[in-house]
């Protein structure tokens, strides 16, 4: 990228070329696959050594969106017209119309879909839309010969798909280039619907090590992705898992796993005082994943996806979880191996006195 980055890769002189072709990273992570990936990340838990064993474990579940633009019928409508066109000009077939300057017109009518002296029209030019594409369609599946036809009838099958679907349709399809993508709604204020796949992130309470993730090719609730969650978890570590502590949202889940969960709920009358306490106090620490993902998300490249498929999903999240868990053991490693540099560091800036956690590691 620039001279400081040649230095710091073991550049001796100043490169004008790149070193490698930009697709060679790509096709080293399909070939390591998510069990090369997987592997990765149990040797980044394994370097903790018995603080990735602590029997009791945080759970939840975010989103892991993907890199597509905001899905809507019209978006959709017009990438199928354009990928037909394309196919035809590509295969040499002579269409009867391509409807190119028809398109740019309806594409400015439906902005208006909220307006409300509008909204009829943009209706009407969605309509058109749909009924164009199928024009396009049906006459390159009459024209393409049988070979080329049974090359691309899956994407023909996608399309139909597309332009049959309703606004109040299960399993709709939201994107073209990544059609196993499902829509979340978390309940959010800011983002009431996010388009991705879930992601289970499974943390130690006393550490905050990431010792199991876990991504979700369907849309499931949260109280069935635990299972799931917890037996990654339990392949990564020596020791089993005793108790897991969750949210509200995991209501539901204590039949299908063989540890201890607690929620937040109010308590038995079988439990004793002391019981209660621990639950309560569990419950308190569980919100420390929250900050977990947030980082995950914004300095680990968990919020946007850009890998393809329902692999890519599960890759980009392994490889999120494991750098989390390799930052957290330089932090260890350097403060264990220069604590005498950090405490002599502090004292000359006096700031030793009024911070806890910096005598915590220094012990």
């Amino acid at each position: 990228m620039n001279p400081y980055y040649q230095v710091f890769c073991g550049e001796t002189s100043f490169q004008t070329q790149p070193p490698c072709h930009s697709t060679e990273l790509v096709k080293f992570r399909q070939r390591l696959g998510e069990q090369g990936v997987g592997r990765l990340f149990e040797l980044s838990v394994a370097l903790h050594g018995d603080a990735a064993d602590d029997p009791v474990v945080l759970v939840d579940t975010t989103v892991q969106e993907k890199a597509i633009t905001y899905p809507t019928d019209t978006k959709l409508a017009i990438n199928i017209i354009n990928r037909l066109n394309k196919l035809a000009k590509k295969y040499g077939i002579q269409q009867r119309r391509t409807f190119i300057k028809e398109v740019k017109a309806l594409r400015l009518v439906c902005r208006h879909f909220r307006h409300v002296k509008r909204r009829s029209k943009a209706k009407k030019a969605l309509k058109r839309l749909r009924t164009i594409a199928g024009i396009l369609l049906r006459e390159l599946r009459r024209k393409l010969p049988d070979s080329l036809l049974q090359k691309e009838t899956n994407n023909f099958d996608l399309y139909e798909r597309v332009l049959a679907q309703q606004p109040k349709d299960k399993h709709k399809i939201y994107s073209l280039h990544e059609p196993g993508v499902y829509c979340v709604g978390k309940g959010k204020d800011h983002k009431p619907y996010e388009y991705g796949s879930k992601a289970s992130v499974v943390a130690t309470l006393n550490h905050h090590i990431i010792v199991g993730v876990a991504s979700h090719d369907s849309h499931e609730h949260d109280s069935k992705t635990l299972k799931t969650a917890l037996a990654h978890a339990e392949q990564c570590r020596q020791r089993p898992i005793e108790t897991a502590v969750v949210d509200r949202g995991y209501r539901g889940s204590k039949r299908s796993v063989e540890c201890e969960v607690i929620l937040p709920s109010a308590p038995f009358k079988r439990d004793s005082v002391k019981e209660r306490q621990r639950k309560r106090g569990l419950c308190q620490q569980r919100s420390a994943i929250e900050p977990i993902i947030g980082h995950l998300k914004h300095d680990y490249r968990l919020s946007r996806n850009w890998l393809k498929g329902h692999q890519g999903d599960a890759i980009n999240l392994l490889m999120a979880a494991c750098a989390w868990n390799l930052r957290k053991w330089m932090i260890a490693f350097f403060l264990f191996e220069c604590k005498d540099e950090v405490w002599m560091l502090l004292i000359q800036r006096d700031v030793v006195w009024g911070h806890g956690w910096v005598w915590a590691h220094l012990r």
